[in-house]
C-alpha cells in the first residue's frame, strides 16, 4: 500500500511538474513593460534565493565542497549556465513576442536533438526505428521552415540550446537541485550587475511599477524553482519511463495555449510540419517501450533460469528509456 501511495505521490508530482513548466507562458507577459533580458536577470537571481532555501531545509551541503575542488566539473557547471540562460532569455522573449507555439515546438523536438547528440558526441548507437525518427524529424523542419518563409530559429535555438544543457548535465551528474544551485549561482553575479546597471540608469521597472510589479519579478525566482522540486519528487518515485512520457505535457500546454489563449496562427503547412514532429516522438516512444518490455522479459527468464539451477540470480540493470526527462524547463 505503501508503495502505491508513493508512486501516486510522484505521479501527481511530476505532472505537477510539467504543467507549471506547460503553463508558464501565462506568467511571462505579466511581467511587462520588464524587458525579456530584466526578466531573465531577475529570474537568475531570485532563483538562487530559492534554491538556497531548498537546500537549508533539506540540509544537503556536502556536495559544495566536492564540487569547488573539481575546476574541470566547474567549468561545465559554467558551461551549463551559459546555456540555459540562452534558453530561459529566448523563451521569454519568444512568449513576449508571440511566438508561443514556435518555442513549443523547440521542446518538442529536443528528444530528436538530444538524440542525435548522444550519437555525435557521445557515441551512442540508434535502432533503426530511431533513425527514422530522427530522420522524420529533419523533414519537419524542412517543411517548417517552408511554412514560415524561414527556418524555424526560434524552435531550433531551444532545442539546440536545452540539448546541449542536457549533455553538460549529463557530464556533471549531480542532482537537479544541486545542479541548479550551482549554475544560479554561475549566473547570480552578471545577473546583479546587469540589475545594478539597469537602475543606474533609470531604465529598471522594478521600482517604478509599483509593488506588485516587484512582487511578480521577485517570484520568477519561485516559478523556477517548485517545478524543479515537484520534479525531484516525481524522479525518485516514479519510473524514468513515465517522466519521458510526462514531459509531453509541457510543450503540449504551450502550443495549446499558442493557438487558443493567444490565438497565434496555424497554417496548414505548420500543422503538416508539427504532425510529422508528433510521428516522430510517437515512434520513439513506442521503440522505446518495446525495448524496455523486450530486456525486462530477458531479465526475467534469467532469473528464471537461474532460480533452476539452484544459482542465485544476478539482475541485469533495465536500460533508460529513449526519452530524456529535463531536469529543468522554462
Amino acid at each position: 500500500m505503501k508503495g502505491i501511495n508513493e508512486q501516486r505521490a510522484g505521479l501527481l508530482s511530476g505532472f505537477g511538474a510539467y504543467a507549471l513548466w506547460g503553463l508558464v507562458p501565462l506568467f511571462w507577459p505579466l511581467l511587462k513593460p520588464a524587458g525579456a533580458i530584466e526578466i531573465l536577470a531577475h529570474r537568475m537571481a531570485w532563483s538562487l534565493g530559492f534554491v538556497l532555501l531548498a537546500l537549508l531545509v533539506l540540509r544537503r551541503w556536502s556536495w559544495i565542497g566536492e564540487l569547488v575542488r573539481q575546476p574541470r566539473k566547474l567549468g561545465l557547471v559554467a558551461v551549463a549556465a551559459a546555456t540555459i540562460t540562452v534558453n530561459w532569455g529566448l523563451y521569454i522573449w519568444s512568449v513576449n513576442n508571440g511566438h508561443v507555439v514556435e518555442s513549443s515546438l523547440g521542446y518538442f523536438i529536443n528528444p530528436l536533438v538530444t538524440i542525435a547528440m548522444g550519437v555525435l558526441f557521445l557515441g551512442e548507437r540508434l535502432r533503426p526505428v530511431q533513425w527514422v525518427a530522427v530522420g522524420t524529424g529533419f523533414a519537419a523542419v524542412l517543411v517548417l521552415a517552408i511554412g514560415y518563409g524561414r527556418p524555424p530559429w526560434i524552435s531550433l535555438t531551444l532545442a539546440f540550446s536545452f540539448a546541449t544543457y542536457g549533455l553538460m548535465k549529463k557530464k556533471i551528474n549531480m542532482g537537479g537541485l544541486e545542479s541548479l544551485t550551482a549554475e544560479t549561482a554561475v549566473m547570480f553575479l552578471p545577473a546583479l550587475g546587469y540589475l545594478l546597471w539597469l537602475g543606474a540608469r533609470g531604465e529598471s521597472t522594478f521600482a517604478s511599477e509599483g509593488t506588485g510589479h516587484s512582487a511578480l519579478l521577485v517570484s520568477a525566482g519561485l516559478v523556477t524553482a517548485v517545478p524543479l522540486i515537484l520534479f525531484g519528487a516525481a524522479a525518485i518515485r516514479v519510473p524514468l519511463s513515465t517522466l519521458g512520457l510526462l514531459q509531453y505535457l509541457a510543450p503540449v500546454f504551450q502550443f495549446a495555449l499558442g493557438i487558443v489563449y493567444f490565438h497565434e496562427a496555424m497554417p496548414p503547412e505548420r500543422w503538416a510540419g508539427f504532425g510529422l514532429v508528433w510521428l516522430a516522438l510517437s515512434l520513439l516512444t513506442w521503440d522505446a517501450f518495446r525495448t524496455a518490455r523486450r530486456t525486462r522479459a530477458q531479465v526475467r527468464a534469467a532469473r528464471e533460469a537461474a532460480a533452476r539451477e539452484g544459482a542465485r540470480p544476478h539482475p541485469a540493470p533495465l536500460p533508460a528509456p529513449e526519452e530524456p526527462a529535463p531536469s529543468t524547463q522554462p
